[in-house]
């Protein structure tokens, strides 16, 4: 997976090759998925939810531009696989899920594959976890209608936000570096299409 699907496709970051190695993809989806776990496709998890492809996986994570140690909050813990990968690298994740279910299940395989690192909140994804903030990485697993403005006041000056952006059906990968207190530099990054950013500052429940 790891060679064929994330190297050859651009992601040479070690830190990022080395997590994708590290962690069992097959674990993060249900049984009867094993088979089909390291696939070049997204795989779904359960209450309308995906989890992404290894290649949009290791790209959104080198998009971060870490260095190890690092605070990151992710936003849609989902199958839980994101925060895995990220939790190979950094210090701390938290992760913010919305869907009770989800976030229970991603709970017991992070605590089965040893990722202690990772705190997960039960909550609407688009205010962020400001107790915890400043974080030096914000990766949104969601797309959204627009950047939520939290994301932006909850970065620390250098740091990065990666986050599609666009319609239900399609967005753009952005990312966003906080470049001052109050300046922010942006880039486009790729075309993809990930589920709906649901809450206040995403979209509407009924929307989705």
């Amino acid at each position: 997976m790891v060679e064929q699907q994330v190297i050859r496709r651009g992601v040479h970051d070690p830190l990022v090759i080395d997590a994708m190695m590290r962690v069992p993809r097959h674990l993060f989806v249900e049984e009867a998925l094993w088979s089909q776990a390291y696939g070049d496709f997204p795989l779904p998890i359960g209450e309308k939810q995906t989890i992404s492809q290894p290649f949009m996986v290791a790209f959104m994570t080198e998009a971060l531009c870490l260095k190890g140690g690092e605070k990151v909050l992710e936003i849609g813990t989902g199958s839980g696989y994101q925060a895995a990968i990220l939790s190979q690298i950094v210090s701390r994740v938290y992760t913010v899920e919305r869907l009770s279910g989800l976030a229970r299940r991603a709970r017991r395989i992070l605590d089965s594959v040893g990722c202690r690192n990772v705190n997960i909140k039960l909550t609407d994804g688009t205010y962020g976890w400001e107790e915890e903030a400043p974080f030096e990485g914000i990766i949104v697993t969601a797309g959204s209608p627009e950047i939520p403005h939290h994301y932006l006041e909850q970065l620390s000056v250098g740091g990065r936000l990666v986050i599609p952006v666009g319609s239900r059906g399609s967005q753009i990968l952005k990312r966003v570096v906080r470049t001052g207190l109050d300046k922010f530099s942006e880039e486009d990054l790729l075309d993809c299409r990930f589920v709906p950013l649901v809450g206040k500052y995403g979209w509407h429940p009924e929307e989705n």
